[in-house]
């Protein structure tokens, strides 16, 4: 059987199209690739930015209606430009294995600066047309200036070489299939789950006519199974939104294991009504994708600004008192304890040195101690990001909300190293009882922490706790009312919530503040979406 492939003209798609060729000789069968131009392709000359774009098939139409004219035998679309609603004879017969679904930033080295948020210098110029992208690097970076990029992936790259920006925001895919030669520019990846991607971003889409059954057979046994599960729930949330909207909409889902070994379903959120509007960061979790898709969009559209109560003190200028402004909360932001600094007065030698909150970064590395050759391990990114503002990296950096996960992930690194702990005077240690031997672990405090109860307006919606020794200050002049709703940074946080009588409780996917962001988010929601 001879298989004719469709594809658009530019390097990366055919790239993708070879990639294809090559899978399905190897299954025997004679393959030959035809170039078709699209009015995306063609618009790479127009003044036409991609948000006017996206969605609308700019890069799809012209394959499938040579499809459906039986020019072409089988299309290879990024499923990411695939509109979710197609013509009645056609079918997706399969899905690549995913790659890499993030987003890249590739930076000039005069404007890389490693303290920063998404390590740009502040007020660089940073190229995208995406609507999606645009949002997010608004909510993260205000202060850099975003001016729109057209072109292929070289082209892009050839325009930040000659320095017609300071950075630029790509497909990660892309560069990993092309490899193209980027100089001395700085490259730096961004999680999927802090800075979404669009819907089905790095899968390949192999989309032909429905009564073509030997093809189909071929295609679904080269489908990626647990891809395929995770791109369909991220379009048919797509969908659920009215799927082919110009709004700024990125939706990751990611598959893993609870900790009874359990599938469950990660599934991330940014949406904006503008590019140039605060986005909705959101977090939901499930068992179960059937009609999920559906239940997450009422969640999201029952979403309505509240009056909040945050434990935690902010500067003016961080990412949760002005994501939370921006989508018009009305909010206290409090601590109820204060840290009082523990003089050190002998630093024990240790092969590394963990920190298990940005306060032990804080107490322990303002005093100077005298360090030698040690590695720095972290509990959590925001952990980490205190520590490179003392001028230090990570060897590790814990993932998740799990303390006693993140502990065993840590000791099978460390091994029998000998661990210094700087940490608070009443630490709960979570993570050191998990480490080998405890003969291992050495704790050293560098402050501790003192209560300072205050009353908590009685009609506030919803209460955000970011550790235990701030809920039991709330409660000593606080009484938890039935309608209230908590937000807890953490288990143990939690666990403190549960015995001083809360009973609707989130807890955050995240130790930061983009954790608390999505919390809250989902607090203020009109119905509960979870597993």
């Amino acid at each position: 059987m001879k298989i004719i492939i469709g594809t658009r003209g530019s390097q990366l798609a055919l790239f993708q199209a070879n990639y294809t060729k090559d899978i399905l000789e190897k299954r025997g069968l004679e393959v030959e690739i035809k170039v078709i131009s699209t009015e995306g392709d063609r618009s790479q000359e127009w003044n036409t930015r991609f948000d006017k774009l996206d969605g609308k098939g700019f890069f799809t139409k012209e394959l499938e209606d040579a499809l459906i004219g039986e020019q072409v035998d089988l299309a290879v679309h990024s499923f990411k430009d695939l509109p979710t609603e197609m013509h009645a004879n056609l079918v997706i017969g399969g899905v690549s294995h995913r790659a890499n679904p993030s987003e890249t930033i590739l930076i000039r080295p005069e404007f890389y600066d490693e303290k920063q948020v998404l390590k740009i210098r502040h007020g660089a110029i940073i190229g995208t047309s995406s609507a999606r992208r645009k949002s997010q690097l608004m909510a993260y970076r205000p202060d850099l200036i975003i001016k729109d990029l057209r072109g292929n992936v070289p082209t892009r790259i050839k325009k930040l070489l000659e320095g017609e920006y300071d950075a630029i925001l790509l497909a990660a895919a892309g560069l990993e299939r092309l490899k193209p030669d980027i100089g001395n520019l700085m490259r730096f990846t961004l999680p999927p789950s802090e800075f979404i991607p669009a819907a089905a971003q790095g899968a390949l889409a192999w989309q032909c006519r429905k009564e073509h059954k030997e093809l189909l057979g071929h295609l679904n046994e080269m489908s990626h199974t647990e891809t395929r599960a995770e791109v369909e729930m991220e379009r048919d949330i797509l969908s659920a939104f009215g799927g082919g909207c110009q709004e700024p909409l990125g939706i990751y889902c990611k598959g893993d294991s609870d900790a009874d070994d359990k599938r469950i379903f990660k599934i991330f959120i940014s949406k904006a009504e503008t590019w140039n509007a605060a986005p909705l960061q959101l977090y939901f979790e499930t068992y179960h994708l059937e009609d999920f898709a559906r239940q997450i969009a009422e969640s999201v559209r029952g979403i309505k600004a509240q009056k909040v109560f945050i434990s935690k003190s902010f500067r003016e200028k961080d990412y949760l008192p002005r994501s939370l402004e921006h989508l018009g909360f009305l909010f206290v932001a409090s601590s109820l304890i204060e840290f009082r600094q523990i003089d050190i007065k002998v630093v024990p030698v240790s092969d590394w040195i963990f920190f298990t909150s940005k306060h032990s970064v804080k107490y322990f590395l303002k005093q100077k101690p005298k360090l030698w050759d040690v590695k720095f391990g972290c509990i959590s990114k925001q952990t980490a990001f205190a520590l490179r503002q003392f001028g230090y990296s990570s060897a590790f950096i814990g993932q998740g909300i799990d303390t006693k996960i993140i502990g065993k992930q840590f000791s099978s690194m460390a091994g029998r190293s000998k661990v210094l702990f700087p940490v608070a005077k009443e630490s709960m240690n979570s993570v050191q009882q998990q480490i080998l031997k405890q003969e291992q672990v050495i704790n050293l405090p560098v402050y501790e922490t003192i209560k300072h109860p205050k009353k908590v307006d009685a009609d506030t919606a919803i209460l955000v706790f970011t550790s235990p020794s701030n809920v039991l200050a709330y409660l000593e002049l606080n009484k938890v009312q039935s309608v209230q709703k908590a937000v807890a940074m953490g288990e143990a946080t939690a666990n403190a919530l549960r015995k001083g009588g809360f009973k609707k409780i989130v807890t955050t996917d995240t130790f930061d503040d983009l954790g608390l962001l999505r919390a809250i988010l989902r607090q203020s929601a009109a119905q509960w979406t979870g597993k």
